[in-house]
């Protein structure tokens, strides 16, 4: 096996040995680095031990560094891993911390280096070995059409309780539009109740009673639709056997080539 197929199947795929204790330590480095941007974010913490928070961060932009350029290097294809989501969050990830050398000191670079936080996006990547991750995302693909009218239905419910909430209380409630009405339609009925705004009248109140009860019950609904395509979805047996030219990483068990460029899988095989 040559060395640039023995690192495509380290880097880009889970089901080997190697492969999972990569994302382990891929894990681990992403965790650290959220960490970090947390506590430098913090005056007391960056005051006192802020050359030890900077040393960390560049050993950790240093390796972040190193797998973006072996991630470009082993693909036959670079150029879609530069320009897929992941691809983009990395880099940029890694260039807040180089672009510090040039303009250190400036207050907008705080903010800039806070974009290493997508990082953690790969976090949700290292579940693509389980199994289950695919049956679930079967499941929200089938489920989007019957959620999306149930969050229409949901709309036009807050628009028509808010317009009468704003009849029924006016002004002196705290209902001076329709639209601020329907705003605390919708987080009484979502049973968030900021409180910011409150029916005062009889029955105004019997109303906001009603819609927090029906809240109750709405909170349930869309659970449920994805909880039958759960238990109705096909589970496809698949794998994390990554393609060379399209980077495409869900393929069936024992598949030779990529169903979505047609590329051989296991160029060594």
């Amino acid at each position: 096996m040559s060395l640039k197929h023995r690192l495509h199947e380290i880097i880009y795929e889970a089901d080997t040995t190697a492969g999972k204790l990569f994302d382990l330590v891929l894990l681990v480095l992403i965790l650290a680095s959220v960490i970090l941007v947390m506590l430098e974010s913090v005056t007391v913490i960056n005051e006192d031990y802020h050359s030890q928070l900077d040393i960390a961060e560049w050993v950790i932009t240093i390796l972040f560094s190193m797998e973006y350029v072996l991630r470009i290097v082993i693909v036959n294809r670079p150029w879609k891993y530069v320009v897929s989501f992941y691809g983009i969050i990395d880099l940029l990830s890694i260039l807040p911390k180089y672009i510090s050398l040039l303009v250190g000191g400036a207050q907008g670079l705080a903010v800039l280096r806070a974009i290493r936080l997508l990082r953690v996006f790969r976090v949700l990547k290292l579940t693509r070995y389980i199994g289950e991750s695919n049956h679930l995302m079967i499941a929200m693909r089938r489920s989007r059409p019957k959620v999306l009218v149930f969050l229409f239905v949901v709309f036009v419910l807050c628009i028509v309780l808010g317009s009468i909430m704003y009849l029924v209380e006016g002004d002196e409630g705290g209902f001076t539009s329709i639209p601020k009405s329907v705003y605390w339609c919708i987080v009484t009925l979502t049973t968030v109740g900021y409180g910011d705004i409150a029916p005062i009248t009889p029955l105004g109140q019997f109303l906001a009673s009603v819609i927090m009860i029906i809240g109750y019950g709405i909170i349930a609904v869309p659970t449920g639709i994805i909880g039958v395509e759960i238990a109705q979805a096909k589970k496809i047996p698949t794998n994390t056997q990554s393609c060379p030219n399209c980077l495409e990483d869900k393929h069936l068990d024992k598949a030779i080539y990529c169903h979505e460029c047609g590329g051989v899988l296991n160029e060594e095989s």
